[in-house]
């Protein structure tokens, strides 16, 4: 079968993956609302197409936090990649790498950041979780930047790790013959199997919940690189994490992995967006599978957006070709999107060019007076 969409690797990677790892990819939170509501946001949003423009040269790139790349879609940290396809993370950065591209390497992936940047030049940023041991967090950081990467994504929705039942199920744990690379000389590479899920008791026992904007601010002392606040869905936040100094807001529910019933990231972005005041740039990562996605997102005022389960899926399904073709598949679908509103850049993108469900007047329901 020829796949045409991004969306299609997913069922491939669910016939050729075990149960277990599947499942941790694909499932979400308890009722898994928000993982349902992720994509459907996107559908409540419709366009506002210009024409008569000439679109015959269309330009895709952008800058992030100073470095440029060929278009505004990057890749989400996914954790494990090595349980999708034995190259895992090689893969990732190798695709990322030749589309001109970011790839965020999760802080739980299978493959070290030393490893990651030896597979060639490439942009990448590197996925923070805080553990309770604070050097083995200053260790993980200083050998990031040593490593080259460019920016530190602090993972900050997870001091507890959501409620995925499928995991529960499943008694989920690392495969045996894996380990969580960057964790590996530290005695914390190994997961142990638990009455649960075996992620969920790792976490327990290791990730730090007293994590609080001071620690935004104590990461700042240890590292030069740029840090962005993953996982803001408030305007408060948003304007905390300015204000804690962080270089950039990423718009995330954690792909509805942690609390159910949260708005869609795309819900939540602009008032994000507007909270920022464009001091910081924002992103998106949750829900997108498709260019016009991509495009819904940067008209709400994201510089960016990034992609998660797609990567994996493609991996699982194909490799670092699986990988390379879902970028550009999105690639072409977003350049499509701009041609067919009239926009010959990202910068001509604006909210005009979009109508989303909250913007139109709601009507009060009419009350029958009473006899």
């Amino acid at each position: 079968m020829e796949v045409t969409n991004v969306t299609e690797y997913e069922a491939i990677a669910k016939q050729k993956l075990p149960k277990m790892v599947y499942d941790y990819y694909a499932s979400g939170a308890e009722d898994q609302w928000t993982l349902q509501e992720n994509r459907n946001a996107f559908s409540r949003i419709l366009f506002r197409p210009r024409i008569l423009i000439d679109v015959s040269k269309i330009d895709l790139s952008t800058t992030v936090l100073g470095f440029k790349i060929s278009m505004p879609i990057m890749i989400a940290p996914t954790a494990m990649q090595k349980m999708a396809h034995p190259e895992g993370e090689y893969a990732t950065a190798r695709a990322a790498s030749a589309a001109g591209t970011i790839m965020t390497l999760s802080s739980w992936a299978t493959s070290s950041v030393e490893e990651v940047a030896s597979t060639g030049p490439g942009i990448r940023f590197f996925q923070l979780y805080v553990y309770k041991d604070r050097n083995v967090v200053a260790q993980l950081v200083r050998r990031a930047e040593k490593a080259g990467f460019k920016a530190i994504a602090l993972t900050v929705d997870t001091p507890r790790l959501g409620r995925r039942e499928a995991d529960i199920k499943n008694r989920f744990t690392l495969p045996p013959f894996l380990t969580l690379k960057n964790f590996e000389g530290l005695d914390l590479g190994k997961m142990d199997e638990a009455s649960d899920s075996g992620l969920a008791s790792y976490v327990a026992g290791q990730i730090d919940r007293t994590l609080s904007w001071k620690d935004v601010q104590w990461l700042q002392t240890i590292t030069k690189l740029p840090i962005l606040v993953k996982g803001v869905l408030t305007a408060e936040d948003a304007r905390l994490a300015v204000q804690a100094g962080a270089a950039g807001i990423i718009v995330s529910n954690h792909g509805a992995r942690q609390l159910d019933y949260v708005p869609a990231t795309i819900s939540a972005l602009e008032e994000v967006v507007k909270a920022a005041q464009g001091r910081v740039p924002v992103f998106l990562d949750g829900g997108v599978r498709r260019g016009t996605d991509v495009f819904k997102a940067l008209a709400l005022g994201a510089s960016g957006i990034f992609i998660g389960r797609p990567v994996v899926f493609s991996l699982a399904a194909e490799g670092e070709a699986g990988v390379s073709k879902v970028l550009q598949m999105l690639r072409e679908e977003f350049e499509l999107t701009l041609a067919l509103s009239g926009c010959r850049s990202i910068k001509e993108i604006t909210r005009d060019h979009i109508v989303a469900d909250w913007d139109l007047p709601r009507t009060q329901p009419r009350i029958s007076p009473r006899l």
